[in-house]
């Protein structure tokens, strides 16, 4: 699977308003339009259980850091290094909350989507492990007793070098929005989860990622038969739907001409 790939449980719970968008389809839009129409044609969106498996890390660290026999988990990195990634999150503001969310699992519908937040942090710090790509300093001075929830979106896959892939960046928007919208307040941020990875990465609702968020509506509202296929893209080689799609991947032998 590739790590941007969207790969989340179904958040797709029947809304009062049929025109909210699923979280879920927002983030294939954002990926693949056309993964996105195939998805909603599925009558089978569940989830392995392996990616359940590794999804739920995300409510284990405590005992992950002490003790646990991680050659058995499904980590994606060396044991060493996962727990001392464990051990820098702990240091960190945000780690009573993450090891403890108020809220787990959390149905969310919005004015304009719809879909489960795997955790909300009470108002805290968000202060994480690594830089955001919106290139916003990470909150780390506590907000005080005010503070606005965190959503958290938990993501099976692999981090992005350097922040989070813009299907899971739009996802964390929507969830932001959508509790916005319920609790009636701002929320700025919020935080996407690789727990294979033990890494925790802060997502600033910002002019940038709020115009893709709008970007991915646009596209999951307007799908009413298949959009054009990506060309070669390396994003077609993971799809799950890549078979019904019919789009045909170069190998790397006729990429380089040989």
């Amino acid at each position: 699977m590739s790590d941007d790939v969207p790969a989340h449980p179904t958040d797709e719970q029947s809304p009062a308003d049929p025109d909210l968008v699923a979280f879920s389809d927002l983030a294939r839009a954002a990926y693949c339009p056309r993964q996105c129409y195939y998805a909603r044609a599925d009558d089978d969106r569940g989830v392995p259980s392996e990616v359940v498996e590794t999804m739920e890390l995300a409510h284990r660290y405590p005992a992950l850091r002490n003790g646990a026999d991680l050659d058995a988990e499904p980590i994606a990195v060396p044991p060493s290094t996962y727990r001392d990634r464990l051990d820098a999150l702990a240091d960190r503001p945000v780690w009573p909350a993450l090891a403890n969310p108020s809220e787990r699992d959390l149905y969310l519908a919005g004015k304009d989507c719809h879909g489960i937040t795997h955790k909300l942090l009470a108002g805290t710090a968000v202060g994480t492990d690594g830089a955001d790509d919106d290139h916003d300093e990470p909150n780390t001075a506590a907000d005080g007793p005010a503070a606005p929830p965190v959503p958290v979106i938990v993501s099976p896959g692999a981090p992005h070098e350097t922040g989070v892939w813009e299907p899971q960046s739009v996802r964390a928007v929507a969830a932001a929005k959508a509790l916005a919208w319920e609790r009636e307040r701002e929320i700025p941020r919020a935080l996407v989860e690789y727990p294979a990875h033990a890494v925790v990465r802060p997502v600033r609702i910002g002019v940038r990622r709020t115009a893709a968020y709008r970007r991915a509506l646009r596209t999951a509202r307007g799908i009413d038969g298949p959009p054009p296929r990506l060309r070669d893209s390396p994003r077609c080689e993971p799809c799950e739907y890549r078979e019904e799609c019919g789009i045909e991947t170069k190998s790397l032998r006729s990429r380089l001409g040989l």
